[in-house]
């Protein structure tokens, strides 16, 4: 190393890393006005695919920051999933089931196009600063802030300071490691290899994912977009490593499906383990772990990336309001209470459907195959496997929420179409500014313990009116009744803080809760 300075500003976050993770963190932190300095080891986006999907939430959170919609031309929406035997015959076959978060529930991408758009989303935000070919080498915290010492691609050492840090910096973090974070679970025998593509031309039913579940040798093959085609084959105690990720046998292994060397390029192809892996802590004083860095997963339901944006949209918020006074620091003790059991749920439900897909012995396989293709005839099966152990619905059993809870604490609250008070038709979190809301089924109920904006939901077909919103798709009413609640206190990320039922007051807000008004350069809007 050459030349040592230090910086004399200070950033309110710094985020290490800038995969899907932290840089959502940073269009979500930008968005809200703090001043971000994202630190990123590599040159350039990762070239390689490796996330394959994403679902309804996760869009939801990219919304917020006004790149959902720029993100979706570059995904597939609503393609089945199929579960097929060694023959190639289907014995479930699912189409994912929308949870009401206003966008397609399931989604199909190709990673290295994703992070492009979300890096082009950060540049809107003069107030974050995104550092390439900078390796953060150390975090020491004090009673104030974050001393990170980076090393840059010139060879000199910059020393940078900031009040909070997340380390979004991968499985392998260098910041956990530091922090002497154990990184608890277990790596599978099996390794797999990634086999991405470019599709030449299109074959029957290229569009759909098939988990191919033949036991002598399982297989992934799945649609990606802008003419990408991904499939995954384990690594057989027979084979040759090294042969298996060539050219000549990525062709043989995809014949088997009819798939000629005229219809695909191969791109790259990698071998890898899965984990299942979680940090002891997700936070250490300033320092807060998300993505890869505090959580791993096998990639069987396509939650890997996205519970990473989960985390980053968890803490953000948090982050903001203690940096404004708004909320004390003891909240951001929520983020982990918060995420880790969701997280740890989230895995559990992958692993069981890579046991599905991977089980080997004949005799199971056979069993398997008939029993789920006989319950696959039966209504409502393949909807319910799929609610029970896919993705499950985006609610918090603890954390930041009043007591006592309600039926409707720790959900987050869908996101139907609304007629806003000058009669536009907006999905709901775009009605609002994105900060606490009050909301009221049909009649406002007074809730002096809340200085907060407040919105009353009247039934569609209302007139548009101040202070109201109309329920145009006629999801909200139906939504608050299955509920028994009448008034919702909404964090900024969606979720109920507390509830109560018509003509109650609601519990108090958290204590040392100071709400301040958002100013319009940090709404929703902004972007």
């Amino acid at each position: 190393m050459s030349e040592t300075r230090t910086d004399d500003g200070a950033y309110d976050v710094a985020v290490i890393g800038c995969g899907p993770t932290g840089v959502t963190a940073a269009n979500l932190l930008g968005s809200m006005g703090l001043s971000v300095v994202v630190l990123e080891r590599d040159a350039d986006v990762y070239p390689r695919a490796r996330a394959i999907s994403t679902d309804e939430e996760v869009l939801r959170i990219w919304q917020r920051v006004g790149l959902a919609e720029r993100l979706k031309p570059d995904m597939l929406a609503d393609r089945p999933v199929e579960f097929v035997d060694a023959r190639g015959r289907t014995f479930v076959r699912a189409c994912p089931t929308p949870r009401g978060h206003g966008h397609p529930p399931q989604m199909f991408l190709y990673q290295p196009a994703l992070e492009r758009v979300l890096r082009e989303g950060v540049t809107r935000f003069p107030n974050v600063e995104v550092l390439l070919r900078h390796e953060c080498l150390r975090v020491r915290q004090g009673a104030e802030g974050v001393d990170v010492t980076v090393a840059t691609a010139d060879g000199s050492v910059r020393h940078l300071r900031a009040s909070y840090v997340i380390a979004a910096d991968g499985g392998s973090s260098l910041t956990r490691a530091q922090l002497n974070v154990g990184y608890e679970g277990q790596t599978y025998e099996d390794r797999w290899v990634v086999v991405d593509t470019e599709m030449l031309k299109p074959w029957p039913d290229h569009d759909r994912l098939r988990f191919r579940c033949d036991p002598a040798r399982p297989a992934v093959d799945c649609p990606t977009p802008l003419g990408h085609h991904r499939w995954e084959f384990p690594v057989l105690p027979a084979d040759d490593e090294a042969y298996l990720t060539t050219d000549q046998a990525i062709y043989e292994l995809v014949s088997r499906y009819g798939i000629g060397r005229d219809s695909i390029r191969i791109l790259r192809a990698i071998v890898y383990s899965h984990h299942v892996r979680f940090a002891a802590r997700f936070r250490v004083g300033r320092v807060f772990l998300a993505g890869d860095a505090a959580h791993a997963m096998p990639p069987w339901i396509g939650q890997g990336m996205a519970a990473g944006v989960r985390d980053v949209a968890n803490l953000c918020w948090k982050l903001d309001a203690v940096l404004r006074g708004q909320l004390p620091e003891s909240i951001l003790d929520s983020y982990e209470a918060e995420r880790k059991p969701h997280v740890r749920e989230v895995t559990r439900r992958a692993v069981f459907v890579g046991r599905i897909i991977t089980e080997r012995r004949r005799p199971v396989t056979w069993l398997r195959d008939t029993v789920l293709r006989a319950l696959n005839g039966v209504p409502g099966f393949a909807q319910w496997l799929q609610d029970s152990h896919w993705i499950p619905v985006a609610r918090y059993d603890t954390g930041l929420q009043a007591r006592p809870r309600a039926g409707a604490s720790g959900f987050q609250i869908p996101q139907p179409r609304v007629t806003a008070p000058d009669g536009a038709v907006v999905r709901l979190d775009d009605a609002h500014d994105g900060g606490w809301l009050l909301l009221h089924a049909r009649t406002a109920t007074p809730q002096p313990l809340w200085d907060v904006p407040s919105l009353t939901i009247t039934p569609a077909g209302s007139r548009p009116a101040e202070g109201t919103l109309v329920d145009s798709d006629g999801v909200l009413l139906p939504w608050f009744a299955r509920r028994r609640a009448a008034t919702l206190a909404l964090r900024p990320d969606a979720y109920v803080y507390a509830a109560a039922p018509a003509g109650a007051r609601l519990p108090p807000p958290p204590p040392g809760f100071a709400p301040a008004p958002r100013s319009a350069a940090t709404s929703r809007s902004a972007g």
